[in-house]
């Protein structure tokens, strides 16, 4: 009887340490899952936002340390003065910059006033309330539109050069470029705006264009870019096709905003329906640029999002299936990616080129 105890007490021993380790290993899976399913946010969060560095790639070494590949960029700060310090001394903020006497650190991507310590205090919507100095640093965006616009005066200079001597043929890469500004010219700027005002939009339509379709383009590269998924720089687009609308209008665009029944009744008669008709038609000049810079912002944020979630699954499906699927679909997506690159370019200059249309159309006030 002892003896079928005790081989009663091992089995259930042996039973208990197997369901243990058993449920260990699942726990550590699940924890090791949850970790990478982390990170991969926290990836595609850092990619989505702007940089102080240009990060090539990362590794760990064999210390457990992260070591970044890349370039540095400068920060330069308003304290009290002019900051000006490499992005190297922020470590991607896991070091304090000691700039003069003043101590800075990157939290959540804005640079921070702290102590020697590196102290960031919250709020209780766990907000920062170190004081953030003015930032006028070169980020990685304004690199990337730097690069874009120089390399555009370089090529379209080259154009220009290249058709005074032929003779106003093109050759080299102005065969591939006339279709797309004739077809800027002819199709979007003609029809849209009219015969005798298109060219004065021409240069401002043409910039517009190639501008969003070059940086679009570039944020499909491995440089890891997402300048027009940056809400400050489709605004800053937005913002120009409206103060160009606005300032080119002819007097009958605005008389058209603020009485837009015309003669067509008397006075009195119009008194309560330009009570609606007046703040909808106001209204009506910032809803244009918002739609603008919100569908060139949400479409490119949204590409990069489902592009690089892709790619994430296949670190986490680790499978002969998933992984192979999860690429191929990235794939796939990058190619179409290619095509909205150009049509949100499109978009944002036919938009542009109607609003222009409608400030500069001159018609009787009926």
């Amino acid at each position: 009887m002892p003896s079928v105890l005790n081989k009663f007490f091992l089995l259930s021993v042996f039973a208990a340490a197997f369901f243990s380790a058993s449920n260990f290993v699942s726990a550590k899976e699940a924890n090791s899952s949850k970790e990478l399913k982390t990170e991969i946010k926290e990836y595609i969060s850092h990619h989505l936002e702007d940089a102080y560095d240009f990060s090539l790639f990362s590794y760990t070494n064999d210390k457990g340390e992260h070591v970044y590949i890349g370039m540095p960029l400068p920060v330069i700060l308003w304290d009290n003065g002019l900051k000006i310090f490499s992005s190297t001394k922020l470590h991607h903020g896991k070091e304090v910059a000691h700039v003069g006497s003043n101590y800075y650190k990157l939290e959540h991507g804005k640079i921070y006033k702290t102590d020697a310590e590196g102290t960031i205090t919250y709020d209780d919507s766990h907000h920062a309330t170190n004081t953030a100095p003015l930032d006028l640093s070169i980020t990685k965006g304004v690199v990337s539109m730097l690069f874009i616009a120089f390399l555009m005066f370089w090529l379209f200079k080259a154009l220009a050069k290249t058709y005074a001597e032929n003779n106003g043929v093109p050759a080299g890469a102005g065969r591939f470029f006339e279709p797309i500004v004739l077809y800027i010219r002819d199709d979007i700027a003609r029809p849209n705006i009219g015969e005798k005002k298109y060219m004065k939009y021409m240069n401002f339509l043409l910039t517009v264009f190639f501008f969003v379709w070059f940086l679009n383009l570039l944020g499909l590269t491995p440089l890891g870019v997402n300048v027009t998924g940056n809400i400050a720089v489709t605004f800053g687009l937005a913002l120009l096709t409206f103060l160009i609308t606005n300032f080119t209008g002819t007097k009958n665009y605005w008389l058209h905003l603020f009485d837009p029944l015309g003669s067509s009744m008397k006075w009195y008669a119009k008194i309560p329906l330009y009570i609606i008709l007046i703040p909808i038609e106001v209204l009506g000049i910032f809803i244009k640029p918002f739609s603008l810079l919100i569908r060139l912002y949400a479409n490119m944020q949204a590409g990069h999002i489902v592009l690089m979630s892709l790619i994430g699954l296949m670190f986490i499906f680790k499978s002969w299936l998933g992984s192979p699927l999860s690429f191929g679909l990235a794939f796939a997506i990058s190619l179409i990616e290619l095509l909205v690159a150009l049509l949100q370019a499109y978009i944002f200059t036919m938009l542009s080129a109607l609003y222009f249309g409608f400030a500069a159309e001159e018609h009787e006030h009926h």
